[in-house]
């Protein structure tokens, strides 16, 4: 059965390919050498739009500029998830307690 490999996939995996040659590509993403050879020939002939990733060597991001950007993006989401974890934690406690502030004031009522 074949694997079905998503356009984004494709477009990293091109990109790869191009700064470091398909073998290299191929043999680091654990995917047959043919596959990206297929895609960078749909390249070639215009098939496989990279869009906003097509820049010349010289305009394009190194790997390593794109891993130290993708790394500061994941420690920017890990710190809004740790905040967004804390807040969540808080307005449980705050509707425990109001929950609970409630059910006190409807039995004072009875």
């Amino acid at each position: 059965m074949a694997r079905k490999y998503d356009h984004e996939y494709k477009v990293q995996a091109v990109k790869l390919a191009k700064e470091i040659g398909g073998a290299k590509a191929a043999k680091e993403l654990g995917i047959p050498e043919g596959t990206i050879h297929t895609w960078l020939k749909s390249l070639r002939a215009g098939k496989l739009g990279i869009g906003e990733g097509s820049h010349t060597p010289s305009s394009a991001m190194s790997l390593s500029e794109e891993i130290t950007m993708l790394r500061k993006r994941v420690k920017e989401q890990d710190k809004e998830i740790r905040r967004l974890k804390e807040e969540n934690e808080f307005l449980e406690e705050a509707s425990a307690f109001f929950a609970a502030s409630r059910r006190k004031s409807a039995k004072t009522r009875e």
